[in-house]
């Protein structure tokens, strides 16, 4: 059916002059443009990230920055003079754990999202932080002197001054650059002019300098004062106009006067040229004046650096566009030109093709199928028409789809042809199997009825038995293949001889007690299906316990006219999953395909779905209250004949009139029996 090429060089030909027409240049604008665009917005992305580090992190460090500097100062006024109030120092340090505990929680997210440059001056500087409690306790016990003090808290707030540096540094915005590092110029100004006013308090308090304390306070007065004066041509202006204002305000004058009273004429024991509470006062309105200087040049340097990242971005994106505008054009170009190349009429026959397939796929194999389960003749070749596309590439896929549709088609037809042999076959050895056991249960029958020494009669019962059951065996076959078997009886037959009938057609049938049945009848159409129905279940429960346990099996009526029996054993019992599973089969209306062979038992709960189906026998199995597993069949009212009236319980539940334990039922009842197959020649239901 296929039609073959001699060469496959137009198939190659079309495919590749649509890759080198639209595929090639295509992907390498692509290239091309990922890269330039990743490039470009790498940098934007980088320069924004920064500033927002500044902006979430490092901004609010303000508030932080001012205690520890005022802390700073109280400590080294403790070691000048050790009997200052323990409970201003205890204050303090309550507001500068106040104002750490609202910046330190930003660090976590400063490290991961931060480069590492970044991360790792924020590591150092919060392990400088979780040393201030043992600092601190050093400091009240006398275990650090006031020189290790002091370098603490300089080198913790130096730390703080580093990680401003270095953000500024790695901005890649060269204008924001500059702006952060003013601003990281007067955190270190602001730092410097705290540690002189930390100096000048000790001196104060302390009666004077020692001589290395007043050479340090005059360097680091005239190096913040120095700072200031070289960055405020390059600060921004909002920044600027704020270190101007505080430059000429009444609080820097006075610093400055105090300043020069202290470089000039040192305190001694007995006379201070300047009050130390308006020292203090003056020194920390001045600290925390130059921190919001700091904070408004690094507010403007973030503001700076996100307006100059979202432009870059905006550039990059605006570009980006422009690069795949062109892309895009090279595409439409491309498809253009394979249009030119390849004819028209190509793109037709390939949707005339889907049209074809699909309605092929959608309609007539569907119809297929349905005829064959139905078990209708198809000729493939009659039913499918196959599709002529010519010789070329699409005439070869359509032939492929050709004979892809036969073959499925084919299987289909095989599959059922197979089926209907294989229930020709399972009922041609049902048949002879029943055929032979009929007559051997004839044969048995007769001797069992001239027979008079009682061992012999017992094994003609027994060979009369295990007649029963192959003859249930046979009737399998017949279920299996989707036909009634053969037993008929055209009356009903009492309830008790059906279920008796079941009992004898068990393997352990001397395993099986029957309690009291109540007076009704099966239909004659209905009883063969019963009893094979109950028969099964009743080798499942007598297979799955122990050979001395006994199985109870209890019938009663229900208030819907219908029938409840239920079969009970003491056994091992199913696991709760392969009991839903086998529930499952039992309520449905089983195919042959549909069952998976797990041994004797679970063929027969197939047998026993394809039963209950036929005649809307509900079965379920359930957990028994001690071992083992109940199964409960419910018989309809319709296969259920009532051979007297009952009393109107159609108020009460759906349930068994049945005593409370099968133990009361014995003992008070003397219909119970342990059952035996007794029947003999025409009494046997099922003959």
């Amino acid at each position: 059916m296929a039609r073959t090429s001699s060469s496959g060089s137009e198939y190659k030909t079309i495919r590749a002059r649509l890759t080198r027409v639209g595929l090639v240049p295509s992907v390498i604008l692509l290239v091309l443009w990922l890269g330039f665009s990743s490039l470009t917005i790498y940098e934007g992305f980088y320069a924004v990230m920064v500033a927002r580090g500044v902006q979430q992190a490092s901004l609010p460090a303000g508030r932080s920055l001012v205690e520890l500097q005022a802390e700073r100062r109280m400590a080294l006024e403790r070691f000048s003079r050790p009997g200052s109030d323990p409970a201003a120092m205890a204050a303090q340090r309550a507001r500068t754990d106040a104002a750490l505990a609202e910046t330190r929680p930003n660090f976590d997210g400063l490290i991961d999202d931060s480069p590492q440059a970044i991360a790792g001056q924020v590591r150092t500087l919060d392990g400088l932080l979780a040393e201030l409690p043992e600092r601190r306790a050093g400091m009240d016990s006398g275990a650090i002197s006031r020189q290790e003090t002091f370098d603490y808290y300089n080198r913790l707030l130096d730390a703080w001054a580093d990680l401003f540096d270095t953000q500024a540094r790695i901005v890649p915005d060269l204008a924001a650059s500059h702006a952060g590092l003013a601003g990281s110029e007067v955190v270190r100004a602001a730092d410097q002019m705290s540690q002189a006013a930390s100096l000048g308090s000790a001196a104060l308090a302390g009666g004077g300098f020692g001589d290395i304390d007043h050479v340090a306070f005059a360097h680091l007065v005239g190096s913040y004062h120095a700072r200031l004066d070289t960055n405020l041509p390059v600060m921004e202006p909002n920044g600027a106009a704020l270190l101007r204002q505080l430059t000429t305000s009444e609080a820097w004058r006075k610093l400055v006067s105090f300043e020069n009273e202290l470089i000039e004429r040192p305190p001694r024991p007995g006379v201070t040229p300047v009050d130390p509470v308006e020292w203090g006062q003056v020194t920390a309105e001045v600290s925390e004046k130059l921190i919001e200087v700091a904070q408004q040049q690094a507010r403007e340097g973030v503001e700076l650096g996100l307006d100059n990242g979202n432009s870059r971005l905006l550039e990059v994106l605006a570009i980006s566009l422009v690069g795949l505008l062109v892309v895009l054009v090279s595409i439409v170009l491309a498809a253009r030109v394979a249009r030119g190349l390849v004819d028209r009429t190509l793109v037709s026959r390939l949707a005339s093709l889907s049209d074809d397939t699909l309605r092929l796929a959608h309609e007539r194999l569907p119809d297929i199928m349905a005829r064959l389960e139905r078990g209708e003749q198809v000729d493939v070749e009659a039913e499918l028409a196959p599709l002529d596309y010519g010789t070329d590439e699409i005439g070869q896929v359509a032939d492929a789809f050709n004979t892809a549709h036969h073959t499925a088609v084919a299987a289909a037809v095989q599959e059922n042809h197979a089926k209907a042999g294989f229930n020709k076959v399972f009922l041609g050895i049902a048949h002879r199997n029943q055929g032979l056991v009929h007559r051997q249960l004839k044969v048995l029958d007769r001797m069992e009825r001239n027979e008079e020494h009682p061992e012999r009669l017992a094994g003609l019962f027994e060979l009369d038995h295990l007649a029963t059951r192959a003859r249930r065996n046979a009737e399998n076959l017949v279920v299996l293949a989707g036909v009634q078997a053969g037993r008929k009886w055209r009356k009903p037959v009492r309830l008790a001889d059906v279920v008796r009938a079941a009992v004898a057609e068990t393997e352990h049938f001397d395993r099986i007690q029957v309690h009291r049945a109540p007076d009704l009848s099966v239909v004659g159409a209905a009883v063969g299906d019963v009893i094979h129905l109950l028969a099964e279940l009743m080798d499942n429960a007598t297979s799955f316990s122990a050979p001395e346990s006994q199985v109870h099996v209890y019938c009663g009526d229900t208030t819907r006219g219908g029938v409840l029996v239920r079969i009970e054993d003491a056994g091992m019992g199913m696991r709760p999953a392969e009991r839903d599973e086998a529930n499952v089969l039992l309520a449905s209306k089983p195919k042959f395909e549909d069952i998976t062979l797990r041994g004797d038992s679970r063929l027969g709960l197939f047998v026993v779905a394809v039963l209950a189906s036929r005649r809307g026998i509900k079965v379920e199995l359930r957990e028994a209250s001690g071992e083992g597993t109940v199964a409960y069949v419910r018989l309809p009212s319709n296969i259920v004949a009532h051979d007297r009236l009952f009393e109107d319980r159609s108020e009460e539940p759906d349930l068994l009139r049945l005593p409370a334990s099968p133990a009361a039922e014995r003992s008070s009842s003397a219909s119970d029996d342990r059952v035996r197959p007794k029947w003999k020649g025409r009494d046997r239901p099922g003959d």
